[in-house]
């Protein structure tokens, strides 16, 4: 038997997005394993460096989605949380609050559904990083502090859970 979790209950806010562009229904459900990206304030920056603004399709984006805190972190000997084999394939990122600030780069939510995410959770987003993500069916949903705390933790003791999220 499969260990699962399901958002959409306990409290947790639900978000009915409308996906445009790309797709053309109501994305109402997504499941897969979740990935943790801990911190508050993560900007676009961070999300996709400035470097690779310059291309003219999004193709091959996912490569390069926190290349720098990557590279930063394997510097230091420490494996960032999408450099782990066991988070490949991955399809819900649990964040913190704030995420996506700074410069309104499409880039970013772009890379971050070419790496595999097809949602993202945190306890807030920056409204334009939410707007670009929506404009590309990627749902951004919100929860508490103390319930992304709890989410957090649950994903990283079993990174194989499977998640479940009715928006």
């Amino acid at each position: 038997s499969r260990t699962g979790h399901r958002l959409g209950q306990s409290g947790v806010r639900k978000q009915r997005v409308m996906a445009t562009s790309h797709q053309s229904s109501k994305i109402s459900h997504v499941s897969g394993r979740a990935v943790v990206v801990r911190g508050d304030d993560i900007d676009t920056d961070r999300i996709i460096p400035a470097r690779y603004l310059k291309t003219i399709t999004f193709d091959g984006l996912g490569d390069h989605v926190f290349e720098d805190d990557r590279r930063q972190l394997s510097e230091r000997g420490i494996t960032h949380p999408f450099d782990e084999p066991r988070h490949a394939g991955a399809r819900i990122l649990l964040a913190g609050s704030n995420f996506g600030c700074g410069s309104s780069r499409e880039h970013a939510p772009q890379s971050i559904t070419r790496w595999g995410i097809k949602a993202i959770v945190a306890v807030s987003f920056a409204e334009i990083f939410a707007g670009n993500s929506l404009m590309i069916g990627l749902p951004c949903a919100t929860v508490t502090d103390q319930q992304r705390e709890q989410l957090m933790a649950a994903a990283e003791a079993n990174p194989a859970a499977e998640w479940s999220i009715d928006l």
